[in-house]
């Protein structure tokens, strides 16, 4: 099947970049291209795109106000936050918002074709050194939740949600609890719908906010 892309971003040069890439691939497909969220928004809903490539900064509506709608109105179309800066505050709002992950506007075009079948399958898309120093400068900018938030889980599935933190893999979590892959899997999908979160990468914010993963300093 063919992944349906729209393109939000207020430069019309990017987004004619960005098509020329994901239309090179036969499995890809730009639908439909906006210069602000609010048009991104208007977008998703009539067009049902798989992803979004979301820029942060746009005029009327921004891309974390435009992830948020798009989140609430209950859409499957995955968000792919784009950004300029690695150490960019806005992308960790844009995670919280239910952004499936982030990449940076100077990405190859190989690999941002690939970011978005990534994305489209349902997984985060997290690199995990950017991930984590970007974590560990904003993590605290907000006020945590309740520890109370995490009295449904076992043990075990803070075990997960920790290393989940860690931008580990199901691979690696399995591997360091000595568990099937299989079972950390379950664990991840119990953690998710627990906790109420869409994906992979709210979860890694989540084990920030709740303190699973200490922000290392300096």
């Amino acid at each position: 099947m063919t992944i349906r892309v729209v393109v939000a971003d207020d430069q019309a040069l990017v987004r004619g970049g960005f098509r020329l890439i994901i239309d090179a691939r036969d499995d890809l497909e730009v639908v439909g291209e906006a210069a602000d969220g609010q048009h991104a928004v208007r977008l998703v809903r009539e067009l049902g795109p798989d992803v979004v490539l979301m820029d942060v900064r746009m005029p009327v509506m921004d891309g974390i106000e435009a992830t948020r709608a798009i989140v609430a109105s209950g859409s499957a179309t995955r968000v792919l936050v784009v950004t300029t800066f690695d150490l960019d505050e806005h992308v960790l709002t844009a995670l919280r918002a239910g952004a499936s992950g982030f990449l940076l506007k100077d990405i190859r075009p190989a690999e941002l074709a690939e970011a978005v079948r990534v994305v489209a399958r349902g997984d985060a898309l997290l690199a995990p050194t950017v991930t984590r120093r970007m974590l560990d400068r904003f993590a605290h900018t907000t006020t945590p939740p309740a520890p109370a938030a995490l009295a449904g889980l076992t043990p075990r599935e803070r075990e997960v949600l920790a290393l989940i933190g860690q931008a580990l893999s199901n691979t690696e979590i399995a591997r360091q609890l000595h568990l099937s892959e299989a079972t950390v899997k379950t664990h991840v999908s119990a953690v998710l719908r627990k906790l109420g979160l869409r994906d992979r990468a709210q979860a890694v914010v989540a084990a920030y906010d709740h303190g699973l993963v200490e922000p290392r300093r300096g």
